[in-house]
């Protein structure tokens, strides 16, 4: 591993120092059946006559009946291709950034709306998404498992059923599962749009938060044992996607804008980022509102979370001192904005998340829990100090189990280590190993950027272990801990230089204050343990 000549022992999936708290899937899932021939054959003429919005009305009203009654009944909903292509509606250009009329933009709304009600009402394993979400590849006119010429039928059961191709380019050669090489691919572009394409990026916002929900669901609701016929597994296996290779999926996952990346992940469709004229967008806009009121409305606000209320929950500015609120002199940045925002950032770690349930099962189709932190390493380290220490924040990493939170961490933070320091092992950790491994170390260069990035780990680590066990305050906790922060502060005596960029005495000063505040903010800790002994 570069720069880690004294890294630490690989970590394994036994490590745990808390209780898991995963998202947590609906309770009570309706059962399924498909939408009878006769109402399909409506859905589908309104789907080839362009009447986008007709169709999902009438598939609203049918999916949601029955859900008020005391008895529970089966909720209907449509067949796999029928998903497959109102999930293109909810982001396709024609219907959004590039939409003509009003009605087009409601559409879309609508289709990530009814899109988010199926997986709440039926989840994501009797909405047969398996099915639904299967990419078939650029160039591909038509996916599988529907038939060309339209037939009548009696009760056929879902999973043998042959259903009525829509003959539309938009089900077809111009759907998103045809145009897309595959999920990362989406989940590239879509994280590139967050950065250099915002008006893009409130499509794909809404279709990522869509889709991740329905992995994690389809992850959690699964007994243990089931896990590897998730679609999320399905996403990584080769066989199924192609050459894939977990580099490529976890570069996608940090997607930044920059050249390389939109080299690597480029636009689902041509010129998708052409938008109409301003005034005609705003025009359209205004009156686009999807309005729903269903059993008191509970359908009417879903997935229409502005990032606004997200940043309200969650802190923005890079390492905790806006958590702290006691820290003026650290730079005041958004160290999520190099990201694409704080939406952005949670989704690439809910995705995270993910992948480190993959790989702590052993399949084989995955790579190991430790090879993948090897490879997210060499994605985080080299992150600006903000988006750094915000990445690396507790606030951010809830979305990890807590054992995997300091497993990640601590992991990061051998890295920077001093070779002076004992080798640290993956084991349960508690207060004496973080006074003998972690707390009284310098970096293992003379950078400032270095060193402040070892004090953010080593904060981090304090606020994750108070928040498990609790820390005991003690004299010899404290005299490790101001050990390391003199340590750090003598030891950085330089800021590296990042490629193609000029030398900057205030980007010299602002990497001090960071390393500096982290010293403070570890002393904040220890006085609150002091303070507030558990």
């Amino acid at each position: 591993m570069a720069n880690a000549p004294t890294g630490p022992e690989r970590p394994d999936s036994s490590f745990s120092s808390g209780v898991a708290t995963p998202r947590t899937p609906h309770p009570r899932y309706r059962p399924a059946k498909t939408i009878p021939y006769e109402l399909r054959e409506h859905c589908l003429i309104y789907f080839e006559e362009g009447l986008h919005l007709q169709a999902l009305n009438l598939l609203f009203s049918i999916t949601i009946a029955g859900g008020s009654t005391p008895n529970i009944k089966p909720a209907f909903v449509p067949p796999p291709h029928h998903l497959a292509l109102i999930s293109t509606l909810s982001v396709h250009p024609a219907l959004t950034t590039r939409a003509k009329t009003t009605e087009s933009l409601e559409a879309a709304n609508l289709a990530i709306k009814y899109l988010g009600v199926v997986n709440r009402i039926v989840g994501p394993i009797n909405a047969n998404v398996q099915d639904a979400f299967v990419f078939f590849g650029p160039g591909t006119a038509s996916r599988r498992g529907v038939i060309s010429r339209r037939t009548t039928g009696g009760n056929v059961s879902p999973e043998k059923e042959e259903f009525e191709a829509i003959d539309i380019e938009l089900a077809n050669i111009s759907s998103l599962w045809a145009r897309a090489e595959d999920f990362w691919h989406i989940v590239g572009w879509g994280f590139n749009c967050s950065v250099v394409h915002k008006k893009r990026w409130e499509r794909w916002r809404m279709w990522l938060e869509y889709m991740v929900g329905v992995l994690e669901d389809d992850w959690w609701v699964r007994p243990p044992g089931e896990q590897g016929n998730s679609l999320i597994v399905k996403y990584l296996d080769p066989e199924d996607q192609g050459n894939i290779g977990e580099k490529r999926i976890i570069r996608a996952i940090f997607a930044d804008g920059s050249s390389r990346s939109l080299g690597e992940f480029r636009e689902v469709w041509s010129n998708e980022t052409r938008e109409r004229k301003a005034d005609t967008n705003a025009g359209i806009a205004k009156k686009a509102a999807v309005k729903i009121n269903i059993d008191e409305g509970e359908y009417g606000d879903y997935m229409q979370s502005s990032e606004d209320e997200l940043e309200d929950e969650i802190p923005v500015v890079g390492g905790m001192n806006h958590h702290l609120n006691s820290d003026s002199t650290t730079p005041y940045t958004d160290g999520s904005l190099l990201l694409g925002g704080s939406v952005a950032l949670q989704l690439r770690l809910r995705l995270t998340a993910l992948l480190i349930q993959v790989a702590k099962e052993g399949l084989d189709k995955f790579i190991s829990y430790a090879n993948l932190f090897d490879i997210y390493i060499t994605h985080i380290r080299p992150l600006p100090l903000p988006t750094f220490s915000l990445f690396l924040s507790p606030p951010y990493l809830r979305f990890l189990q807590l054992g995997e939170q300091t497993d990640l961490v601590q992991y990061i933070a051998s890295s920077f280590i001093s070779t002076s320091a004992p080798r640290m092992s993956f084991d349960d950790i508690d207060q004496q190993k973080l006074e003998k491994y972690v707390l009284p170390w310098p970096a293992n260069t003379t950078s400032i950027d270095d060193n402040a990035k070892l004090g953010a780990c080593v904060e981090t680590l304090l606020r994750l272990f108070n928040n498990v066990a609790g820390l005991k305050w003690t004299e010899k906790l404290q005299k490790c801990a101001i050990t390391g922060i003199e340590a750090r502060e003598g030891n950085a005596t330089h800021r590296r230089k990042r490629k193609g960029e000029a030398a900057s005495g205030v980007r010299t000063e602002d990497d001090r204050a960071w390393l500096e505040a982290s010293g403070r903010r570890i002393l904040g800790v220890l006085q609150m343990a002091k303070e507030n002994p558990k």
